[in-house]
């Protein structure tokens, strides 16, 4: 099962979760005192984070879990959600391609199936991550994009968080999203979708 009730940026230009602005970041009553303990000497620029150009993914790499799995491309459908993988195969992945590319800034978003009606699929032990594993994504241009994992966790599917999931980004993040929770035989689908945070740590 794919987690079609989560709703996404219908392009790589919108700047937060279906459609609504980004939240303003809270201000300090006070202003504290400036930390120079880590100051960039005058003259130099911070360190920038790591980022290579737009080059659609090819396969998904994750040993600790044993995936090894070709892409497809997903757009997003009429309801403003992420299109889900063909159900009939169990081991591939799909990716926003209308969004940024794994490994490009911006949040790139990785989906895949938990189970089928038959089988276990491509994402059966994605809950088994932690923070600090590795994951690959081999890439068109003949790159291999290695993401660090920061967090794994479980929504319900009311209470899904866009913004945070989704929301526009300088980094070249990732977020690996499939369904969780337990299955509602009415509304034949899970109640709650995993998600894998993950920044890019390296690229080969």
């Amino acid at each position: 099962m794919f987690p079609h009730d989560a709703t996404v940026p219908s392009s790589s230009a919108a700047s937060s979760a279906a459609g609504h602005a980004p939240a303003a970041a809270p201000r300090p009553a006070v202003s504290p005192a400036p930390d120079t303990s880590g100051q960039v000497p005058p003259g130099s620029a911070p360190a920038a984070a790591p980022a290579v150009p737009r080059s659609a993914p090819v396969r998904l790499r994750i040993p600790e879990i044993g995936v090894d799995a070709p892409f497809t491309d997903l757009q997003i459908g009429p309801s403003g959600a992420l299109d889900a993988p063909p159900a009939g195969d169990t081991n591939l992945v799909g990716w926003h391609a209308s969004g940024p590319s794994p490994g490009e800034r911006g949040t790139a978003l990785i989906a895949g199936h938990l189970d089928t009606a038959t089988a276990p699929a491509v994402f059966a032990r994605l809950s088994e991550l932690e923070a600090g594993d590795t994951f690959e994504v081999a890439r068109a241009d003949g790159t291999t994009a290695v993401f660090r994992v920061d967090s794994v966790e479980s929504f319900h599917k009311n209470n899904f968080p866009d913004r945070r999931v989704y929301d526009d980004t300088p980094d070249a993040l990732v977020r690996l999203i499939t369904c969780a929770g337990a299955y509602d035989r009415a509304a034949k689908d899970y109640t709650e979708n995993l998600v894998v945070f993950a920044h890019l740590d390296t690229t080969r």
